[in-house]
């Protein structure tokens, strides 16, 4: 009951944003810890164009900027983490951040190359009782718009293991989705940052758009 009351909550502080502004935003996590919040600095807006194309989501192609413990975090229904380094959240920011997805927003987490180990202790504070998931190749995240039928696109070799996807499932609803060793914020970028192909820049936009439908609709 708690979460259908909350999570009406949340999509009416949205639906009153989307009225004052017209648009709603995307938004990228401010963490405190020394890793490179900010990287990938073109790929959300590039992700919201392209959604905007094939979604017809009337997305802002500015996107904001929000901390973990910042009460607006609220206004956005898709947050998303990158960076390549070391990620703290403190006593008041995991607890906001868990009251926010539980309430029905969604949050992304990319692995930028070197995120894994920090990212899944800081997700522990917010979550101890869950533990990350591998999602099957059948799980609607990667069929939501497009089909992946085999999971999560490699996208930049890193470590040239393979990509997976990871999920935090709170009470049967996927609140966090976290894509490591696939490098999708990279190739969300604007084609030139990373030399990327044209296909690979196509299949990681594709997959971010799957990313933003299931976190919409569910």
């Amino acid at each position: 009951m708690y979460h259908k009351i909350s999570t009406l909550i949340l999509v009416l502080c949205w639906s009153g944003i989307l009225a004052q502004s017209g648009q709603l935003q995307l938004a990228l996590l401010k963490y405190k810890g020394g890793g490179d919040w900010y990287a990938n600095p073109t790929s959300l807006p590039n992700l919201s164009r392209f959604a905007n194309q094939e979604l017809k989501t009337g997305l802002a192609l500015d996107y904001a900027t929000v901390e973990p413990g910042d009460p607006n975090i609220y206004n956005f229904p898709f947050v998303h983490i990158t960076g390549h380094g070391n990620i703290i959240f403190d006593q008041t920011e995991a607890l906001n951040l868990r009251s926010y997805l539980i309430a029905g927003g969604f949050l992304h987490i990319d692995d930028n190359y070197g995120i894994d180990p920090y990212v899944r202790l800081a997700m522990k504070q917010v979550f101890p009782e869950l533990d990350f998931v591998e999602l099957p190749f059948d799980h609607p995240i990667y069929h939501s718009k497009f089909d992946f039928e085999n999971g999560l696109p490699k996208i930049h070799q890193h470590d040239a293991k393979p990509a997976q996807g990871f999920g935090l499932i709170w009470e049967g609803r996927l609140v966090c989705f976290y894509s490591y060793e696939s490098d999708l914020g990279d190739g969300w970028e604007d084609i030139e940052v990373h030399n990327d192909t044209p296909e690979a820049h196509l299949k990681a936009l594709r997959m971010g758009a799957n990313i933003l439908q299931y976190a919409f609709e569910n």
